[in-house]
């Protein structure tokens, strides 16, 4: 009876440490939808229309950054100073124009619809995921 009870602890043990060591490294290993490239154009009526382009990336931590490009105007990677996505809400600011844009991914996570907004002007933009 002892001997089983041993056993019984041993192979518990084991199972408990191999669980719970590979559940946070899977977890991990599933990347936010929020990363990648994000293309949308801005039709601010009078004026052309101008491409936006959004790079999302994620540190090893988890906290995330940025850049936007803005192709028609041949200017890349304006910095994004503050970035947060929580439950399919994304929110980034960018100190070079005075930029800011709220939005909401779809359910297939590949558009984000939401307004982009420099200086006071609101102007709707919609985001598509590229390769």
């Amino acid at each position: 009876m002892k001997r089983e009870q041993v056993s019984f602890g041993f192979y518990l043990s084991f199972v408990l440490i191999l669980v719970l060591g590979i559940v946070p490294v899977m977890m991990a290993a599933v990347p936010s939808p929020i990363i990648g490239n994000w293309e949308g154009t801005l039709d601010p009526g009078a004026q052309p229309k101008k491409r936006v382009v959004v790079h999302i990336i994620a540190a090893q931590d988890g906290s995330l950054s940025g850049t936007i490009d803005y192709p028609d105007e041949n200017a890349s990677g304006a910095l994004i100073t503050a970035i947060t996505y929580k439950e399919s809400a994304l929110h980034f600011e960018s100190s070079s124009g005075q930029v800011s844009y709220d939005g909401t991914m779809n359910k297939a996570a590949s558009e984000i619809a939401g307004t982009w907004k420099q200086g006071a002007a609101g102007l709707s933009l919609t985001l598509k995921k590229s390769p």
